[in-house]
């Protein structure tokens, strides 16, 4: 499971980490503001990245993809929809953002150094997870062998994406929730009770930190790899500003709701199309 799990990280992280949260505002932004906010720090197309995570959902509950025919496309299509998708994140995001925190992260997006990552950002969410990891472990291999200070700067960024570390839980959530719904849609058979699932994933929780933080570390040095060392630590320096702190609280709130919500919805759906197997 810890590679699925992974493979799941990976889009997490690159949009800032998980939080299961969605805090209040004193004062939030309007939807066309919203809208703007998304396109301009590329949460739009992490979100849309979302659909990606869909290729993982037959491994999760343990069924070949191939047993769903034509259905199982047509289904994942369906359900992530990328339209469907955003209004979600910006139903959410309209109630929730207050116009200081979404002008002080869109500051530093709107910038040239902040456009520039965007746009690498936006290009590894969609690049070839293999491709990305085998690079992205090459170049970090490079950087211990040089004593290289950008390791400990790309430490610090993915420190400051998910600061309580719950990234790990926030996945195995993911899964177990999806599981449990494949289960109550008759897509599979469970033999263990909810409590025993937890238990077993949660016997698996050291593994997949150590997994995720090596996954999170090849990652961003694929995806920044065009950047100066200098670069890298003004990026750090941003990320870990608080009002930063709390956007990016709230943005992967959005993102791990719009991807339960997602694979509940396709859980529901694959029990419509595909009879019970066991797990």
């Amino acid at each position: 499971m810890t590679g699925v799990l992974r493979k799941l990280a990976c889009g997490i992280f690159l949009t800032l980490g998980v939080v299961w949260i969605v805090s209040g505002a004193a004062q939030a932004a309007d939807r066309a503001r919203v809208e703007a906010f998304l396109k301009v720090t590329g949460f739009d197309v992490a979100i849309d990245s979302i659909a990606l995570s869909a290729e993982s959902a037959p491994d999760m509950l343990g069924v070949d993809s191939g047993a769903f025919g034509y259905e199982w496309r047509r289904t994942a299509e369906q359900v992530f929809d990328v339209a469907l998708m955003r209004a979600r994140a910006l139903d959410i995001l309209e109630a929730t953002l207050e116009d200081d925190l979404l002008d002080h992260a869109a500051a530093f997006y709107a910038s040239d150094l902040g456009m520039r990552l965007v746009a690498a950002e936006n290009d590894s969410h969609f690049a070839d997870d293999t491709l990305k990891q085998d690079e992205g472990r090459a170049l970090v291999a490079d950087m211990v062998q040089e004593a290289s200070a950008r390791i400990e700067a790309f430490r610090r960024m993915n420190h400051a994406i998910d600061p309580n570390d719950i990234g790990p839980k926030a996945i195995q959530e993911i899964q177990i929730r999806f599981i449990l719904a494949a289960s109550y849609a008759g897509v599979i058979e469970l033999r263990v009770d909810e409590a025993q699932l937890r238990a077993v994933l949660a016997e698996n929780e050291g593994a997949l930190r150590r997994d995720m933080a090596a996954s999170a570390l090849a990652n961003a040095a694929y995806t920044y790899q065009d950047f100066t060392d200098e670069e890298v630590v003004a990026y750090a320096d941003a990320l870990e500003h608080p009002d930063m702190q709390v956007v990016y609280e709230l943005m992967n709130a959005v993102h791990f709701d719009v991807m339960m919500n997602r694979f509940e919805a396709l859980a529901t759906k694959l029990g419509q199309v595909q009879p019970s197997q066991e797990l």
